[in-house]
């Protein structure tokens, strides 16, 4: 017997959620089709209608967590203008490495399973960091940063550092060393 939250929710959902969740806490490669389909009380008919393969679902995961990463820093840069845009995207970051739960990031967690560049997952993972440069790029332009391509490719390795470190140190320390980081960088 299913739940009501079960019940009413759309197969692609939950088979979406599902993977979401089993792949962020045991990784893509752990995961098979048949717990996902157990999982999300679907069968391998509904999984396949609506996904290829596994790959073609370990996509969508990815695609949805970047709509989501996406929503969230559109949100901080309809808030914060110049420096402070900066120092909210990265405050933001500081903020999900201390969510309960938090097992590092989930494009650079996919990526270390797939590490054939070439591979459609990793594109995907490419794509999602050259857009989130992009942003941090324009955001250190708008602050009037003299190099905003360096500041930016350096925030961009501050917070895959922030990122592992959020998984394997004190929480609190990796958010406070990348505030603290990332203003020591935009009042360099």
């Amino acid at each position: 017997m299913t739940s009501g939250a079960t019940h009413h929710t759309h197969p692609r959902d939950r088979l979406l959620g599902t993977a979401a969740r089993l792949f962020y806490e045991n990784g893509i490669h752990t995961v098979g089709v048949e717990q996902l389909v157990t999982e999300a009380k679907v069968t391998r008919a509904t999984f396949y209608r609506h996904f290829a393969g596994k790959e073609g679902l370990v996509l969508s995961y990815l695609r949805q967590r970047d709509a989501r990463v996406r929503q969230e820093v559109a949100a901080v840069l309809a808030a914060h203008q110049g420096r402070e845009a900066l120092l909210a995207i990265m405050a933001m970051i500081g903020d999900s490495v201390r969510r309960p739960g938090f097992r590092g990031c989930g494009f650079l967690n996919a990526a270390a399973e797939h590490p054939d560049p070439g591979h459609p997952v990793r594109r995907c993972v490419a794509e999602h960091r050259r857009w989130f440069l992009g942003v941090l790029r324009d955001a250190a332009d708008a602050a009037g940063h003299p190099e905003p391509e360096d500041l930016a490719r350096t925030l961009v390795v501050l917070r895959d550092g922030a990122m592992a470190g959020g998984y394997l140190d004190d929480l609190g320390d990796v958010a406070e060393t990348l505030r603290k980081t990332t203003e020591r960088l935009l009042d360099a």
